[in-house]
């Protein structure tokens, strides 16, 4: 921790103004994973009817 920090209680003005500052911007959602699942099962698919056309 860095040797000037303040405790925001430390006084009546400093903790009003840690109380009502602004929440922090909210992390950017993850991208979406439906694209990757759907690939992979067709990807699955093709393989399976590759090896049965090619068993058969």
């Amino acid at each position: 921790m860095a040797e000037n920090y303040t405790d925001p209680s430390g006084n009546t003005e400093q903790f009003r103004a840690f109380a009502h500052a602004p929440e922090a911007a909210a992390p950017a959602a993850a991208p979406s994973r439906l694209p990757l699942i759907v690939g992979a099962v067709v990807v699955a698919v093709l393989v399976a009817g590759i090896a049965w056309l090619t068993l058969s």
